[in-house]
């Protein structure tokens, strides 16, 4: 019988692990009449490297967390007293399980999800794929770098690899193949654009990593745009430099496939120019075009100055940002009207002792006079009362001189204005009006959720729920544009489209619940799984053990972020990210102080670092995601070496934010002042 090559590599991950277990492990003293507390630590190392095998062997993961940690939680207990083992070890279990149902981090899981899983069926990837690619058709590898942006907004929108990874290979993949793009840079632009979902917010992984180092999920939201965003560009250089390099691998696209179709009102008014801006003015001066109506010419017109409309509002919130006034508001009424009751109720407090004791309540009622303000004190304070709302006004109306930066800002405004309207053809007017109905609306729902998080306005939970919303939204809308396009090939009335939209949005609603309700209940057991197994491994003592051992390499905290990434980057081969966060992360944090490592940096390392885990063989799940949809002649192995170089991208941006940490930590410390 032939084994295939990722059978073998799983198998040797596993003699690895087995051999110096079975080598090493002290039997006899595990099997004598009574376990010391050598004997529990060597049981909790033992426990650890038994769950690795046992995932790896296909066995459920939560339910062999708990499995495992119900029975060596036992034995520690049974070590410790016999009797009352069983009972500890159910009451053990009850309180993991009811600590995850009251975590109120986890709540925005499922919401989120339900967010990604209504965008995924609306079907707005293909518009935002088609629009995208046109946008970049003139770029060199147009197709891979429409396939990556495509593939990091959508990540954003669902944060779902597995529903991004599919749609995607279904859309761009063969688009590329048909285009004579190499099936391997093919292959890695799909899969490594797909995992972005999982660093770039809202990320499923950052919540459970929050939820587990007890770091706040807001704080890494921020923290993850920049490092999301920079791997993202790092990905397009690659292609776009590859592209130059060997034209081979990636074909330029025909002239013709460059040209986008115009409808033909613009194609009448582009006979009176090529600049749109232009056109239009001699259309509205003059008699106008006899085939376009005035009111189509005016549309196209309030299109066309959206771009500037839009940079217009960012210079005047900037200006409004860079003159805004220091309000102060004056403690002096304040201090003055509460002078003397603040000092006498100290002296009863000193008095008595303790607050709200009988003493205290009676010494209350026999000196009224004493707690109540003088009237002197009173009159005082109504003056300055007075004043401080006046002194607000006052200080509103003075705002600061603009800075130097502001005015830099201004003159990058008006260039930007200056530029994209003498570059505005109709062409890029057509591309412009593409994105409006795919990009921006997506855009805008992300900015919305995501923003309201960062600068406070939210909690992830309620976020989440305005997204859920947001997504149901878009989906009932883009599904009855979609049946109302169909209208005049299908002679449909209004009604019918309307029922139509209405039973396919049931539809889309029943299976966006039931993923929902699937996904989050296989995070929830995780949890419970995860609680059960890192409390038996800490009763065991294997925490202790493993933090002894690296306390005893005296090592200096560079030298620790090596040992611990590369041992993250290790088990991404065998292991999925969830697995990783919830088996590895509760060993790790406890080490954090020790080294001086802020846990949001580390978290954020933890979450560019795995990356890898979807990307890297045997368990390279969007491998096999893409596999699942990809024409026959793709081999599994033309798919895993495509992935190789955007792993080692992954590698370099790892190094970048370690070297500059200001990339993942300048927005948390702008926001929250970290």
């Amino acid at each position: 019988m032939k084994i295939r090559k990722e059978l073998w590599f799983g198998f040797t991950i596993m003699a690895l692990i087995v051999t110096p277990v079975l080598i090493l492990t002290p039997w006899g003293s595990l099997f004598d009449a009574h376990l010391s507390h050598a004997d529990l630590g060597v049981l909790g190392l033992l426990m650890l490297a038994l769950i690795v095998v046992a995932i790896m062997l296909g066995f459920p993961t939560a339910f062999t967390l708990m499995g495992m940690g119900v029975f060596f939680a036992w034995l520690a207990y049974r070590s410790v007293n016999p009797q009352l083992a069983v009972g500890q070890v159910l009451d053990l279990f009850v309180q993991r399980t009811y600590g995850v149902m009251s975590n109120d981090v986890l709540i925005a899981i499922p919401l989120f999800l339900f967010m990604g899983y209504l965008v995924e069926r609306a079907q707005l990837i293909d518009s935002l794929f088609k629009s995208l690619h046109l946008a970049t058709s003139r770029v060199p590898g147009s197709l891979a770098v429409a396939t990556i942006i495509t593939c990091a907004i959508f990540a954003t929108a669902t944060g779902i690899v597995g529903a991004v990874v599919t749609l995607m290979g279904l859309l761009a993949f063969p688009a590329m193949l048909k285009a004579g793009y190499n099936v391997k840079v093919s292959a890695g632009a799909v899969t490594a654009g797909g995992c972005l979902g999982i660093l770039i917010p809202p990320s499923v992984l950052l919540i459970v990593y929050g939820a587990t180092a007890g770091v706040s999920v807001v704080q890494l939201y921020a923290g993850a745009f920049l490092p999301g965003f920079m791997l993202a560009s790092l990905y397009i250089g690659y292609v776009i430099l590859l592209a130059k390099w060997k034209p081979a691998l990636m074909p330029p696209l025909s002239e013709s496939a460059q040209r986008v179709p115009l409808p033909s009102h613009m194609q009448a008014l582009a006979t009176l120019g090529g600049n749109v801006l232009g056109a239009i003015g001699r259309a509205l001066a003059g008699r106008g075009v006899p085939s376009v109506p005035r009111r189509t010419i005016l549309a196209q017109l309030v299109v066309t100055l959206l771009p500037a409309l839009a940079i217009v509002a960012i210079a005047g919130t900037t200006y409004r940002i860079a003159t805004a006034p220091d309000v102060q508001a004056s403690t002096a009424g304040l201090i003055e009207a509460g002078g003397a009751v603040a000092a006498d109720a100290s002296e009863s407090e000193q008095s008595s002792g303790l607050i709200g004791m009988p003493g205290a309540e009676e010494e209350t009622k026999e000196q009224p006079q004493e707690l109540a303000p003088p009237p002197a004190a009173e009159g005082a304070s109504r003056p300055a009362a007075q004043e401080m709302p006046a002194a607000r006004v006052a200080a509103a109306a003075e705002r600061l001189p603009a800075p130097l930066w502001f005015y830099i800002v201004l003159g990058v405004c008006i260039g930007a204005i200056g530029l994209i309207y003498w570059l505005w053809n109709w062409e890029r007017l057509e591309v412009f009006k593409l994105l409006l109905t795919s990009f921006f609306p997506l855009a805008l729902l992300i900015l919305a959720v995501l923003g309201s998080i960062v600068v406070g306005l939210a909690t992830p939970a309620e976020a989440a729920a305005v997204g859920a919303f947001g997504g149901f939204v878009l989906a009932a809308i883009y599904r009855f544009i979609a049946h109302w396009r169909e209208r005049p090939q299908s002679g449909a009335s209004a009604g019918v489209v309307f029922a139509r939209t209405l039973k396919e949005f049931g539809r889309i609603i029943k299976e966006s619940s039931f993923l929902t309700a699937k996904t989050s209940a296989m995070v929830c057991w995780l949890f419970v799984g995860s609680g059960i197994f890192s409390a038996a491994f800490a009763l065991l003592g294997g925490q202790e053990l493993i933090e002894k051992w690296v306390l005893s390499l005296d090592m200096t905290p560079l030298q620790f972020m090596i040992l611990a990434q590369f041992i993250i980057f290790i088990l991404g081969w065998p292991l999925e990210w969830t697995e990783i966060i919830i088996i590895f992360m509760p060993i790790f944090i406890p080490l954090l102080p020790h080294f001086g490592i802020d846990p949001l940096f580390f978290g954020l390392l933890v979450a560019l670092n795995l990356q890898t885990a979807f990307l890297s063989p045997p368990v390279a799940m969007a491998a096999f995601y893409l596999k699942g949809v990809s024409p026959p002649h793709v081999t599994l192995n033309q798919i895993f070496a495509g992935m190789m170089p955007f792993m080692g991208i992954q590698i370099i941006a790892l190094i970048l934010l370690y070297t500059f940490p200001q990339i993942g930590l300048w927005l948390p410390q702008v926001f929250y002042g970290r």
